[in-house]
């Protein structure tokens, strides 16, 4: 069964030579020119991932990704042309899982598009595992085989990238890994990008399971090193 790919962009020779290439791997694709259109897809359609264009007509990308985000944890790795920092930042704390600055190789797209779809079909497949797989933690409770977190009996919500990078540290406490070893690691490849991609991601995830996050009791920094969890 192929996988489907949804392909935003309103720049139609970029749009088709995305296309094709997607095609000449087997993923079945579809193409929206715009923010509009990309949202009724994405619901429509229902694809496995979304490669998503900042600069669109009608909604721009963090708008869509911002509305798909609010019902659907769909892998969606932004496209920009882009060099500022603040593009990067903003798409991945609006819930993008990853992000590709144009212009990109069609290797290092693929890669991208490979490591996220095998990332969320890993979570389709959580149900088989053992539901008491459970990681806890002073006041977190870490579900592995749901992929749910609790902190003090409440559900936090989570982006699928911020559980991996949680349930990876977690799974390892008190081991410290750098930046390098993280993007590895929970992105899944070998990694092209901008390594502050882990620091946002941490800081998401601070502001969400610590109780102050200025002075993180669970996800620690080693200054100069990495970053490790820490059993409370």
């Amino acid at each position: 069964m192929s996988r489907k790919i949804l392909v935003v962009d309103d720049e139609k020779p970029i749009a088709d030579i995305l296309r094709f290439n997607l095609e000449k791997e087997d993923y079945e694709v579809l193409i929206a020119y715009d923010g509009e259109e990309a949202i009724k897809k994405a619901f429509d359609w229902d694809p496995d991932l979304i490669l998503l264009d900042i600069m669109l007509p009608k909604k721009d990308g963090f708008q869509v990704l911002k509305e798909v985000r609010e019902e659907k944890d769909t892998p969606v790795i932004m496209l920009t042309a882009k060099e500022e920092e603040v593009d990067k930042i903003q798409g991945l704390e609006t819930g993008a899982d990853d992000y590709i600055t144009k212009p990109f190789s069609i290797r290092e797209l693929s890669a991208r598009v490979k490591a996220n779809i095998r990332r969320r079909e890993m979570v389709k497949s959580s149900d088989e595992k053992d539901p008491k797989d459970i990681v806890k933690s002073g006041n977190l409770e870490i579900d592995l085989s749901k992929y749910e977190v609790k902190k003090d009996e409440n559900v936090i919500e989570l982006t699928l990238r911020e559980f991996e990078l949680l349930k990876f540290m977690a799974t390892k406490p008190e081991q410290v890994f750098s930046r390098e070893k993280l993007l590895q690691e929970v992105w899944g490849y070998e990694y092209y990008g901008d390594i502050r991609t882990v620091d946002v991601t941490i800081r998401r995830l601070r502001e969400k399971v610590e109780d102050n996050s200025s002075n993180p009791q669970y996800v620690i920094t080693k200054r100069g090193v990495g970053y490790y969890f820490r059993r409370a």
